[in-house]
């Protein structure tokens, strides 16, 4: 029950509460960002993306914690999930200060998430390992197209996707140390797929 409790509250937490990050919002000090009306919508159509996908990553982190029956693994999928949950405070803070909203089906977003999740843990902690290591390597290529789209004076924006982009190939790095398997050619396609169904669609809903 106590797992099951865990898993509840941090969807709550994660979908209806204002994230709190323990690590300062990335910035440079030296820049300061001024944005015409255009390039804050085009700013915060990418965010609310980065956001969407900090949203999954909650998800995605809280299921297979859920579901491990390693408490190793678990300690770490744990402490995973709390540093992305930094990344979650300063994307939706970033949104904020753009005048910007999250996406609309962030719950449909974590649901799906949480169920990769789960199936991915079903499949072995090995699988799942692999699972959470190409994600995030997909996460990071994804954060690199971004630093070329965001406006370029968008110095606010830019500091904190370079610094998710650095936590992510870190992430990914650990999963595959800590014993991730590589996952099929057709698996890693399917992945990209569905993430590009959801980028596009959390760009503009």
């Amino acid at each position: 029950m106590d797992p099951l409790l865990t898993a509840a509250d941090a969807a709550l937490r994660t979908l209806f509460a204002t994230p709190r990050a323990t690590q300062a919002c990335p910035t440079l000090t030296s820049e300061a960002t001024e944005l015409s009306a255009i390039e804050k919508a085009q700013s915060g159509a990418l965010m609310r993306v980065n956001h969407v996908g900090e949203v999954c990553a909650q998800a995605l982190y809280t299921a297979q914690a859920f579901a491990t029956q390693n408490d190793a693994l678990r300690a770490y999928f744990t402490r995973a999930s709390a540093e992305e949950a930094d990344h979650l405070a300063w994307t939706r803070q970033r949104l904020d200060e753009l005048g910007a909203r999250p996406s609309l089906l962030n719950p449909l977003w974590y649901a799906g998430a949480f169920g990769l999740g789960l199936l991915a843990a079903r499949l072995g902690d090995r699988v799942s390992l692999a699972f959470v290591a190409e994600t995030e390597n997909q996460v990071g290529a994804h954060l690199e197209s971004h630093l070329t789209l965001l406006p370029a004076n968008d110095h606010a924006s830019r500091a904190i996707v370079a610094q998710m982009k650095d936590d992510e190939a870190r992430h990914a790095l650990d999963a595959k140390k800590a014993g991730a398997v590589e996952l099929p050619p057709v698996v890693k396609r399917l992945m990209r797929a569905a993430a590009r169904v959801m980028t596009t669609v959390a760009h503009r809903v």
